[in-house]
């Protein structure tokens, strides 16, 4: 059997989550013996969807199979037929799709998809919300981008779940730090802003949880030192990054979402050997750190509040 060779497409090189993307399948193909490309989009899905029809029809560089997170709302379906059609297996990775049956009745290339519970994400945020603010307050929600499913869905599990005492302020970010710094910082110089007692940032990833922290940083004291002191939460908890911040008290919680392009490398790899695929797969998020640590926690910190 020929070397394998997969071309892996995310979203860009600036978030924590797609940096570990990229590292999960590195290693992966290592261990397994296949080759990777690993390109991005800069969260452009123009930019993704010509990345991936060049490599569809090239003649010289046509990948054995093409992994990709959509950049925007999108998850391309004329390409995908294109690519199943050339004989280029297709994953797609943390967007639902509904092409993805159709396509596997129609070519015998592996097609499937892999994404994490965005929807329980939501939800497990929202019981966060609730551990650290057991009184009830004001939430400032930083999402992704309008058109992401995994923000959509990562929104509805959230208000499932937040207790209704809890008031969201919701503003939108690009799943970058960048993104979310300059969003909270253009909110901050409105009046309103300053009118607004906020008990909480949440934010949809940790770069963008921590985009606000910037933010609250470049605030004039002295009301620096009371934004500052506001509790901030993210998603993604890499080991070396949301899970660190957590340790070091600059998150006040995280959700470790794990990345899957090893998993879905590994999934191709016996799907070429002849392995029945499933048309999805689904991986569980985990709340860092626990909920019941998470109550321990914010009733500590309420205590000393009123000390």
């Amino acid at each position: 059997m020929k070397r394998l060779n997969f071309l892996v497409s995310l979203t860009n090189n600036d978030n924590d989550y797609q940096q570990e993307q990229a590292a999960a399948a590195e290693k992966a193909a290592r261990r397994l013996g296949v080759e990777v490309k690993i390109i991005h989009a800069s969260n452009d899905a123009v930019t993704q969807s010509q990345q991936l029809l060049e490599h569809v029809q090239s003649a010289s560089a046509r990948p054995d199979a093409i992994l990709f997170e959509p950049a925007g709302g999108t998850a391309f379906p004329q390409v995908a037929r294109a690519a199943a059609a050339a004989g280029i297996g297709w994953v797609v990775l943390n967007h639902d799709v509904d092409y993805v049956l159709e396509l596997r009745r129609l070519y015998k290339v592996p097609i499937f998809g892999i994404t994490s519970d965005h929807q329980e994400v939501g939800k497990i945020q929202g019981q966060q919300f609730a551990a650290l603010l057991p009184n009830g307050g004001k939430l400032l929600y930083i999402e992704g981008p309008a058109n992401s499913s995994a923000a959509k869905e990562r929104t509805a599990g959230m208000m499932t779940t937040k207790p209704a005492n809890i008031q969201v302020k919701s503003m939108r970010a690009n799943w970058t730090e960048e993104s979310a710094h300059k969003s909270v910082s253009s909110w901050l110089r409105l009046r309103t802003s300053q009118e607004s007692h906020i008990d909480l940032v949440g934010a949809q990833d940790d770069s963008m949880a921590m985009g606000a922290r910037k933010a609250f940083s470049e605030i004039a004291e002295p009301d620096r030192a009371r934004w500052m002191k506001i509790p901030i939460t993210g998603c993604d908890g890499m080991p070396k990054t949301g899970q660190a911040w957590v340790r070091s008290g600059t998150l006040a919680a995280t959700i470790f979402i794990r990345p899957n392009t090893d998993l879905a490398i590994e999934m191709l790899v016996e799907a070429f050997k002849g392995a029945a695929m499933p048309e999805s797969k689904i991986t569980t998020p985990e709340s860092v750190p626990s909920l019941a640590e998470l109550s321990v926690l914010a009733g500590k910190l309420a205590k000393s509040a009123k000390v």
